[in-house]
């Protein structure tokens, strides 16, 4: 009888012993159901460092390379107009024909003196020579013999004044008919056959423009050029030079148009009144896209960056007014981090310090965060509409 209380009181040991672990078991399973339930699923990126450029757009205007305005040299009735308005000419191309008749008649009077001249020296000079023996001999007086020398010195004067004087006419009548100074897109004449015209007009008889490249003036404040300065100088070794920086001039929907441009010079003088600086840029616009005062926007770089470290717009949360980002460590527990943010960058924004390389960054979840908490990552897919203007 002993022997069978002994059974049975070791049977309900072992039966409690069971019931204990299938129930500590059983708290263990809804432990980590409930921590699994209970950790938030974010979408996260790893930071690493990328090459950035940023760009402004500023307000620019294009004039043209070579501007020639068409003014006689001579006074006369214009006779014919030689080329077509609004058409490409060429460099010493005929444009109009002034009435020449009067020129042609000045040459053939300036050929008759200078004729007349040449006789007149001829003359003075045979006397000269028939004359020399006569005063070695003593025939004749030495001032006599000087006063044909000084006659024959006279009259070659007169030959090489009518040579001028022929000269000068023939360039009169060359200069009846007006050529182009320049290559280039001639626009409308503003004078008509039959109209008298003069070197002192006021009026130009027409003007060429050249615009096979042009120069775009872009108008920057003083400050964004200081900036692009030490930005440069700050993220490369050589000395910078803001003339080496890209532009892009943009059509009004914010295309750019297909020219390549490279500017020139920055001005040296600030504009008192707005205080803003000259840029000239130099575009190649071989297929005349861009005309002459035409209002453009061109994007200008303003900072390089070589080791950037960027985030999505969304990512940023503001504390009392500072942004912090939410840092996962590699334990998979949250830690929310202020930081200091750079420019906006096509909906990213650059961040100058507070994070480090490689570290993931929440963009989505982060409604559900507290400060250690521990959630489960995904990688944040970066929407397709998203577009960057950085440059790896």
């Amino acid at each position: 009888m002993k022997k069978i209380n002994i059974c049975a009181f070791s049977s309900l040991h072992i039966l409690i012993l069971f019931f204990l672990v299938g129930c500590y078991q059983s708290n263990k399973d809804e432990n980590a159901i409930e921590l699994q339930e209970s950790s938030p699923l974010v979408s996260t990126i790893k930071l690493k460092p990328q090459h950035v450029d940023v760009y402004e757009e500023l307000p620019g205007r294009v004039r043209a390379v070579r501007v020639a305005e068409i003014r006689p040299q001579v006074v006369g009735i214009v006779k014919h107009r030689l080329f077509k308005q609004g058409t490409e000419v060429k460099a010493g191309q005929p444009l109009f024909q002034i009435e020449p008749a009067p020129f042609e008649a000045d040459v053939d009077t300036a050929k008759a003196n200078l004729l007349r001249a040449e006789v007149t020296y001829k003359r003075a000079q045979d006397k000269e020579l028939r004359l020399r023996p006569l005063v070695k001999a003593n025939t004749i007086s030495q001032q006599e013999f000087d006063d044909i020398v000084l006659q024959r010195d006279q009259a070659a004067a007169e030959v090489a004044v009518a040579k001028a004087t022929l000269a000068r006419r023939e360039l009169d009548l060359q200069f009846a008919r007006v050529t182009a100074p320049i290559s280039g897109l001639i626009e409308q004449t503003l004078v008509t056959e039959g109209a008298l015209v003069s070197s002192t007009d006021a009026t130009s008889m027409a003007r060429i423009q050249q615009i096979d490249n042009v120069f775009v003036d872009i108008r920057r404040p003083a400050s964004s050029l200081e900036a692009t300065r030490e930005a440069l100088a700050e993220n490369s070794g050589d000395n910078p030079s803001v003339n080496e920086t890209k532009i892009e001039i943009l059509r009004s929907n914010g295309l750019p148009y297909p020219v390549k441009g490279h500017i020139l010079f920055s001005g040296i003088n600030i504009d008192e009144g707005t205080g803003d600086v000259l840029l000239r840029v130099l575009v190649d616009n071989s297929q005349r896209l861009l005309l002459p005062g035409m209002f453009v926007k061109t994007k200008v770089l303003r900072s390089r960056y070589s080791n950037a470290l960027i985030v999505p717009q969304q990512a940023v949360l503001y504390v009392a007014g500072s942004p912090h980002l939410w840092s996962i460590d590699l334990e998979g527990h949250a830690h929310l981090k202020p930081v200091k943010l750079g420019e906006l960058i096509d909906g990213q924004y650059r961040i100058k310090s507070g994070v480090e390389k490689d570290e993931n960054i929440v963009v989505e979840g982060k409604e559900r965060l507290e400060d250690g908490i521990l959630v489960d990552q995904q990688q944040w897919q970066e929407p397709e509409v998203f577009i960057t203007s950085m440059t790896h």
